[in-house]
């Protein structure tokens, strides 16, 4: 019987663990990994701030799904497969060990990407993977009962099984190569927009406040139901942080639609309402009558974004709460809690781009992932129509498709 020929296409993290799973679950199997450009594992490299963030520590996985904005009813069952606790172990067990940070997010304990390259790059060569870099694909043909991969260098390359896993591409044009998303029956390919980026809010009066923080406080897209809870943080640009990354998540296509112009509104106070606001303004006013209102952060917030939101309230450096008009106090309670900015255009969160949007999961078979019109095409990883916020979740869901591909791919 003629060796298996496996060819993994995209040299990131779902791609190799589709690679090195498939090597152990086939070990006859002749594999082979391409990556486009020079260097592999790009994106698990400057992951986390150059430190990696591996997965989530969520072991239920009913709550795990909640963190992927599209696929997370496809999702559900591969993690019965391979969830953040085969994570954990299949790290562990080839001597690298992870930690977890206050947030959830887990780490190798050396804190260095490099812990994890060196890992799956060991593995690869333990069994006997060929790696080939800069080597970028133009196109995907099936003449006959093989694969013909034409490269952008002109070489034909032959396989009988094909995981295509990378990544997400920002411009549908880009996913023209791969064979099948022209059928007309279904759609194959769901248009790709940014997901997990940050709002610039050029106007924005707190510019000038780049890098004060509030760690709880919500945030919605006026006119619709979408909002977060958690941290803020004010940038040179306009408004980034957890909360905001996470509501350009779930709210991605919205955005795209309106080409990133919207208003934003801020509760800086979190769960704190307007009436309950003033209930308290109104105590501390009473208790403290001759103190600078404009100096004297309350409800915790810091004191340069308190001050700031107090000047924009129209309430001067000296004023005391004994002499604060109710207008000027009306004014600070709305900045306080419903703090409203004119949102044009986004940034990119640092390096890590994510994608919503890519190859539909109606169009692959859930247990192997496997294409339902393409024998022996295979898709893994953001390629997908998968997408999750960020803390770990969108490299869970690499190492979870790319495992249950290599283990089906030579079946």
């Amino acid at each position: 019987m003629p060796t298996l020929k496996i060819v993994v296409i995209g040299g990131g993290a779902a791609g190799f663990f589709g690679a090195i799973t498939a090597a152990e679950t086939f070990p006859d199997a002749d594999i082979t990994l391409l990556e486009k450009s020079k260097a592999v594992l790009n994106k698990v490299r400057i992951s986390g701030g150059g430190r990696c963030n591996v997965t989530h520590s969520c072991f239920d996985n009913r709550k795990l799904v909640k963190n992927y904005p599209r696929g997370e009813t496809f999702l559900r069952p591969l993690l019965k497969q391979f969830d953040a606790t085969a994570t954990v172990n299949w790290f562990e067990s080839r001597g690298v060990r992870l930690k977890t940070e206050a947030d959830g997010r887990m780490f190798p304990v050396t804190d260095s990407s490099e812990t994890i390259i060196s890992c799956l790059l060991q593995e690869a060569a333990r069994l006997k993977i060929r790696i080939r870099t800069s080597c970028g694909v133009k196109s995907i043909t099936r003449p006959d009962d093989q694969w013909q991969i034409e490269t952008l260098t002109d070489e034909t390359l032959l396989a009988d099984r094909i995981l295509v896993a990378v990544g997400g591409y920002p411009q549908a044009v880009s996913y023209g190569w791969i064979p099948g998303l022209d059928e007309p029956e279904k759609e194959t390919l769901v248009p790709p927009v940014p997901s997990l980026f940050t709002f610039n809010t050029p106007d924005n009066p707190l510019l000038t406040l780049a890098g004060v923080a509030v760690p709880d406080a919500v945030i919605r897209i006026a006119g619709t139901k979408q909002e977060q809870r958690g941290p803020v943080l004010i940038t040179h640009w306009g408004f980034s942080g957890p909360a905001v990354l996470r509501l350009s998540a779930w709210a991605a296509r919205d955005l795209a639609e309106v080409q990133y112009r919207h208003e934003i509104r801020i509760n800086w106070l979190g769960a704190l309402n307007e009436n309950q606001v003033r209930e308290q303004m109104q105590a501390f006013r009473q208790q403290h009558p001759k103190k600078q209102v404009a100096t004297q952060s309350l409800f915790g917030l810091p004191a340069r974004l308190w001050s700031a939101l107090a000047t924009e309230a129209g309430i001067s450096q000296t004023e005391r709460w004994s002499d604060l008009p109710a207008k000027a106090q009306n004014r600070l309670i709305n900045l306080l809690t419903n703090n409203t900015h004119a949102v044009s255009g986004k940034s990119t969160f640092k390096e890590e781009f994510v994608t919503c949007g890519g190859i539909a999961t109606d169009a692959i078979k859930p247990e192997t992932l496997e294409s339902r019109t393409q024998p022996g095409l295979f898709f893994a990883g953001e390629v997908l129509n998968i997408d999750g916020i960020t803390g770990g979740f969108n490299f869970q869901n690499a190492w979870t498709t790319g495992y249950v591909v290599g283990k089906n791919i030579g079946l």
